[in-house]
């Protein structure tokens, strides 16, 4: 008997079972089914389909903690993103399960949403929404993208901020994500961030003193020395990440040495003009970029108290965004006052000019006689 199936699987509320552990997941996976004779494994149907749309996994776009990322074109004419988990990997398992149970319960504007998943003889694969501009990694870095200039980079921040504010806060229980970096940051379209890669990340009512992860340069010294992470542990990382963002500097190759000798000059609020990223050509707001790197200096305090949470940093970049906002308004009103005033000016101007023509003859002639005596 054969089975006709129709072009995608609907969104869908399902339990799936991983050992003794329940998941819940919402299911978004669209793929393009043909009719299929019974007996034949509907996983087999959608990994075929991936590999189609990847055109048999050559089209790689980055490279995960476990894995390559390829892009992919459905053929129901959308296009995601495909990770796929390195092949008899526990670590790499680990990630895919834990992506698919916190993913499946957080929705957030700034969070890198998964689609779907594919679980097949020992491989998995997670389908993502395609984030068309790539990583802030790739535009702070690459010389193939243009240097992000100082405005966007704060809006991106605020994003990002926006993003961690909600596993922080919005996300019941609370989630800790524990590898933010700019690698990890993907842009849309418009150039709206989002963050990526939850395969690290954790629950925080779960053991808090788990094998210490993370990408080097990014990590909290407080986490490194005593194996406890918090939500702090993700301050100080994306502290790291407002400092790369104000130097266009990889934390890799010692940005938090350069930062902290420029500390030393600036005591932490002002001064710190001279490690903005040269590709800005000094087209930034300094007084913004102090505020900004002051807050990112407070994100890196050596004792996690004195960082601020997620929510005064996202109420920090909101204020800063505003006043620019404001500023910017009221300089182009001054400039409209300014034209009117000149526009008025020369109307006087025209007005004194255009004498009768008996009275400009009068003139002329009293000027004549003048001359003659």
């Amino acid at each position: 008997m054969v089975i006709g199936i129709e072009e995608r699987i609907r969104i869908r509320l399902s339990w799936i079972c991983f050992g003794y552990s329940a998941i819940f997941l919402f299911w978004v996976f669209d793929a393009f089914l043909v009719p299929c004779a019974s007996g034949i494994s509907m996983d087999w149907m959608i990994n075929r389909d991936l590999q189609k749309a990847t055109y048999n996994f050559t089209t790689l776009i980055g490279q995960g903690a476990f894995g390559p990322v390829y892009k992919a074109q459905m053929s129901t004419g959308e296009t995601v993103a495909v990770k796929v988990l390195a092949t008899n990997s526990k670590q790499g398992e680990k990630e895919f399960h834990t992506e698919v149970m916190l993913l499946g319960r957080l929705h957030h504007r700034n969070l890198v949403n998964l689609v779907g998943y594919c679980a097949e003889k020992g491989q998995h694969m997670l389908i993502y929404v395609y984030m068309s501009k790539g990583s802030l990694a790739s535009h702070l870095y690459s010389e193939e993208n243009g240097a992000l200039g100082w405005e966007l980079r704060v809006h991106i921040a605020l994003d990002v901020a926006r993003g961690i504010e909600y596993l922080h806060v919005g996300a019941v229980p609370p989630v800790i994500h524990r590898d933010i970096k700019s690698s990890n940051i993907l842009l849309d379209q418009s150039m709206r961030a989002r963050v990526a890669d939850f395969g690290l990340s954790r629950e925080e009512m779960v053991d808090k003193h788990a094998a210490i992860r993370g990408t080097f340069g990014y990590l909290d010294p407080e986490y490194i020395s005593s194996g406890t992470f918090t939500k702090k542990s993700d301050v100080y990382s994306f502290g790291v990440l407002l400092f790369e963002l104000i130097a266009g500097r990889n934390p890799q190759q010692g940005l938090m040495e350069y930062v902290e000798l420029a500390a030393m000059n600036s005591e932490g609020k002002v001064g710190w003009e001279e490690i903005v990223d040269s590709r800005l050509e000094g087209k930034c707001d300094f007084e913004e970029l102090n505020e900004v790197a002051a807050l990112a200096y407070k994100c890196i305090s050596r004792a996690p108290k004195k960082r601020p949470s997620m929510r005064d940093i996202v109420q920090v970049l909101t204020r800063i965004l505003k006043s620019r906002h404001q500023r910017n308004h009221h300089h182009k009103k001054s400039l409209s006052a300014t034209a009117d005033e000149v526009s008025i000016d020369v109307d006087q101007l025209e007005t004194k000019s255009s004498l009768p023509a008996h009275r400009r003859e009068e003139s002329i002639d009293s000027t004549a006689d003048m001359y003659d005596l």
